[in-house]
């Protein structure tokens, strides 16, 4: 009997769902149909699937039981931290499950003189930050969704944030994972070492998107507070400007800690909604941060303003103290949800470009708006090029959803071209795979595949992602797993 089949049996499904609540209890499993609409998306709310359960565990040893009866009924299964990723990655698919972490937010094990910290994929980004600070310690990867988004979240996507550019995105500060793997059996690779023996498993599972296992305790390294902070803060016309900035500063020989672009949709829609001391008739903003030693900081400031002023920036000021410094960045990571004052719908897209690139490749995004009708909002990790293009339309509008895809797609198409990629941070997920093509070859493809499956034999965790479809698993003596549809639907299924 397939999965198909045994999933439209009401009577199979009670017998599954009842083995879920011996493991978990009746209380960690969803199965409702109002509540199991909560996890039919995750922030990339064009693509819906509605899983047949949702299970809340709270430790290892749960999710390990549980996995071990998916792997025995060939049912597909999604990790889901926060559900804030923008690529689908948390998509459920048709006729599985979604394992939400969320109950597992436990702070395990803060080690201050090894600048250790060890966590459950369910803590918050910013609870790690929060737990080292009175220590002079803190978390450097900081998405802008930081305030929710979980560690867990952050390790599958490998995401970055304002302060990449000097510090590194996730993976520079994950030293080790427990996992379980998708038969079910329970693994540690790495651990508060710097580095250990053979392979680099802990930098394979880092962005790999929730295929190859589900992370249920990772090991973050810290670093000190820098000595001195300056945040400068620069308007422009245009925001190929800012953009020229950006590369100048770092051909000066200066890596800040971050720089931040934002167009003049943003700036308008943050000030609007947050009030952070942008002038909203600025045709892009630009933030840029220095820190560390004193003297450092203090050598690198009259570089930036010089470089900022050759640039043809209208207004330059430095924060004067942390209070404004914090308006500052509280106003940049508003950005994505402050759109909703000017559009009731827009599409986040995340490629990544060089830096030398910036002022070319933004011009050719203003081109595609203008071809395709449709207003692009620009906001973004400018100083590691991280494009975040935010494409505004009417869902209501018949053919709207459609040139905003063809539209993100194109931009893609442009990143790649520039010598770029398609994702700097949000993860290929279920929304991007089709892309994937542009940077790779099948025999690239399949090699990355040959991975996969080299940890998840069935294709059961997390299906449909990352990979162009169809790619299946065999092992010797061994048929070929069953795809599910959403593996076959290409784009997903929209209700």
């Amino acid at each position: 009997m397939t999965t198909q089949h045994k999933t439209n049996s009401a009577s199979w499904k009670n017998k599954f769902r009842e083995k879920l609540i011996e493991i978990i209890g009746k209380d960690g499993v969803i199965h409702s149909e109002d509540e199991l609409l909560a996890y039919d998306c995750d922030a990339l709310t064009g693509y819906r699937i509605k899983p047949i359960f949702v299970v809340l565990p709270t430790n290892a040893k749960q999710i390990s039981e549980v996995i071990r009866e998916c792997y025995n009924e060939n049912i597909p299964f999604v990790p889901r931290g926060a559900g804030t990723g923008l690529s689908g990655g948390a998509l459920p698919t048709d006729e599985g499950i979604v394992i939400s972490l969320s109950k597992m937010n436990k702070i395990l094990d803060v080690d201050i003189p090894n600048q250790r910290v060890v966590v459950e994929p369910g803590v918050v980004n910013l609870w790690v930050t929060n737990a080292v600070s009175p220590y002079g310690y803190y978390y450097a990867p900081d998405p802008s969704s930081q305030i929710v988004c979980t560690i867990g979240g952050n390790v599958a996507e490998n995401s970055g944030g304002v302060h990449c550019l000097k510090y590194g995105v996730t993976t520079n500060h994950v030293l080790g994972v427990e996992m379980v793997m998708p038969d079910g059996e329970i693994i540690e690779i790495g651990g508060k070492a710097l580095d250990y023996p053979g392979y680099d498993l802990t930098g394979l599972v880092v962005g790999s998107e929730g295929l190859l296992g589900i992370v249920t305790k990772v090991t973050l390294k810290i670093i000190k507070k820098p000595e001195a902070v300056k945040t400068l803060f620069a308007s422009y016309d245009n925001v190929e400007d800012a953009g020229a900035s950006v590369s100048g500063i770092t051909a000066r020989g200066v890596i800040p800690a971050g720089m931040e672009i934002m167009d003049s949709f943003c700036i308008k829609s943050v000030e609007e909604t947050i009030g952070a001391g942008y002038p909203i008739d600025a045709g892009a903003i630009l933030l840029v941060e220095l820190d560390g030693p004193l003297a450092e900081v203090e050598a690198q400031l009259p570089i930036v303003e010089e470089v900022l002023k050759e640039n043809n920036a209208i207004q330059i000021k430095i924060a004067k103290n942390a209070k404004e410094r914090d308006l500052l960045w509280k106003g940049r990571k508003s950005a994505f949800p402050a759109m909703g004052r000017i559009s009731s719908d827009y599409y986040v897209q995340d490629g990544v470009i060089p830096r030398s690139k910036l002022a070319e490749v933004l011009g050719e995004i203003g081109e595609l708006s203008k071809k395709y009708g449709l207003r692009v909002a620009n906001v973004f990790h400018a100083g590691d090029g991280n494009l975040h293009p935010l494409v505004l339309y009417d869902a209501s509008k018949k053919g709207d959803l459609d040139k905003t895809l063809e539209l993100a797609g194109e931009i893609l198409k442009v990143c790649v071209d520039k010598g770029g990629s398609i994702t700097g941070e949000h993860g290929v997920g279920h929304d991007k795979k089709r892309f994937l093509s542009l940077m790779f070859s099948d025999n690239d493809l399949d090699a990355m595949n040959l991975i996969r499956c080299a940890f998840d034999n069935k294709g059961l965790c997390n299906p449909g992602k990352l990979f162009p479809t169809p790619r299946t698993c065999v092992e010797p003596g061994m048929k070929k797993f069953e795809e599910h549809p959403v593996q076959k639907a290409g784009m997903g299924e929209m209700y």
